[in-house]
């Protein structure tokens, strides 16, 4: 039976109107006290903040409050050890352990990670908090970490949604989420998708893929209606993007073949004053998103931003295949309905995204040289599935930085998240002609500094581990 009630409100539910994200990476210091503390969440009991639900009835909190535990949690909590061996083997090895497969290598590699994830066997528990203000997430960290004997506080990450669910390299995000078979359907947009079937996030569930479903950890109250996520801390060089831009830009200029990708007298309809320098930026940009930075799908518009176009209702067939390149981001994480190698997998890696930036916003300015010592700045992201393996571990490996799903872009990575060298990256903007322009040179912009793998359990579960269990 499936009841919003009984799931982690952070699965189904983007609290969009909560700005401020706090995350609190902790270590389980005695067991019995880590224990209590889990059984008071559930309710909000002893002071502890309550774990917001899928249902939070009329009224909206003034906070939510979520957990998810590692491997190494569990084992601190004491799971039973035959409950352990029934959790998938990317879940037990951990995120470290799975670096190659995840793209994680270089400057991305685990041993360049900072603290606290330079030392993943410590990181048990990570509590995420979600307010309006700075000063609620202050008052919510304090009535978590009360009891000094339960959890240690390890560090903390903290992000902040822009104005407009703008990110850092300038694009409009939060657009969709996949829609679940049976949930209420809340979605701002009209979206061409078929609805994903509830084993699509939720263990215990059918999946689409016919007759199989995901194993569930026992005993029942332990893995019904939990998911997996793979929190990540990517660091995103937004300087660097703009000025790849910048260079993409020049060398179009430069190109026989760049008056076919935008014809003279044109450049004014792009949005970005008459230069054609600016123009060529903002379609290089969105070529290599998918998306206009406002959001507009290249499928549906891919001349120029387009205020009145659909969001999400667009596909990858047809007309549209034509618009958005076969490499571009979006079109390499969700191929929707288009053509790939493995038709069977087109719907069956959809994952929940949540990301919030982190770092100050970034304002380009290209009379000022590039400053060396520029904050950082990233997203803090969530990807929310039941296969961790079959479905984040899957994309991130043959999708983004393989594209084994479609023959044309094989050997290329995701020109944005991928793990690209200048050296050997390439992407091909699609003309109108049926022809491409290469670019290359694309370095890499986002670069992992930290991350776990976390099993977000039920609140049946989290009553089971706080109170039921040996």
């Amino acid at each position: 039976m499936f009841k919003l009630a009984d799931l982690q409100g952070n699965i189904l539910r983007g609290y969009t109107n909560k700005p401020h994200v706090r995350y609190l990476i902790l270590e389980v210091v005695e067991r019995s006290a880590a224990r209590r503390w889990l059984a008071d969440s559930v309710s909000g009991r002893n002071g502890v903040p309550q774990i917001t639900s899928g249902d939070w009835g009329e009224k909206k909190p003034d906070t939510c409050f979520n957990i998810g535990l590692t491997y190494e949690g569990l084992c601190a909590l004491g799971t039973p050890s035959a409950s352990l061996k029934m959790f998938p083997n990317e879940f037990i090895e951990g995120m470290t352990a799975r670096a190659v497969k995840l793209g994680d290598v270089g400057r991305s590699a685990p041993e360049n990670w900072p603290a606290p994830f330079n030392e993943p066997k410590r990181i048990h528990l990570i509590a995420t908090i979600y307010a309006e203000k700075v000063e609620q997430l202050d008052v919510v960290q304090e009535r978590a970490l009360t009891d000094v004997k339960a959890f240690k506080l390890l560090d903390t990450r903290e992000g902040y949604n822009f104005p407009g669910d703008f990110v850092h390299f300038g694009y409009r995000d939060n657009i969709t989420q996949p829609r679940f078979e049976g949930v209420p359907d809340s979605q701002r947009y009209p979206d061409r998708q078929p609805k994903a079937p509830l084993g699509t996030v939720l263990l215990g569930h059918p999946t689409n893929l016919e007759g199989l479903m995901w194993r569930v950890p026992h005993p029942v109250a332990l893995g019904h209606n939990g998911t997996f996520n793979a929190f990540r801390v990517l660091k995103q060089d937004v300087a660097g993007f703009e000025k790849y831009l910048d260079h993409a830009a020049s060398d179009l200029l430069e190109d026989p073949q760049g008056g076919k990708l935008l014809p003279h007298g044109e450049e004014e309809k792009i949005g970005k004053g008459p230069s054609r320098h600016a123009a060529l930026r903002e379609i290089v940009a969105a070529n290599l998103c998918g998306r206009w930075r406002d959001g507009t799908p290249l499928a549906l518009s891919a001349d120029a931003p387009d205020p009145n176009a659909d969001l999400t209702d667009f596909d990858y067939v047809g007309v549209g295949d034509a618009r958005c390149p076969h490499g571009a981001h979006i079109r390499r994480c969700n191929p929707r309905g288009g053509q790939i190698v493995q038709r069977i997998a087109n719907n069956s890696r959809r994952l929940v995204r949540r990301g919030v930036p982190y770092g100050p916003p970034y304002t380009y300015d290209p009379a000022k040289p590039r400053d060396q010592d520029e904050p950082e700045r990233g997203l803090l992201g969530n990807f929310i599935g039941a296969s961790l393996g079959a479905q984040f571990e899957a994309m991130s490996c043959d999708w983004l930085n393989l594209g084994l799903q479609d023959p044309r872009i094989t050997g290329s990575n995701d020109p944005i998240s991928g793990a690209n060298d200048p050296g050997t990256s390439w992407f091909d903007l699609p003309l109108k002609s049926g022809g491409t322009i290469r670019l290359r040179g694309l370095p890499e912009f986002v670069s992992t500094r930290g991350g776990a793998y976390t099993f977000l359990p039920s609140l049946k579960a989290i009553d089971y581990l706080g109170s039921q269990m040996m």
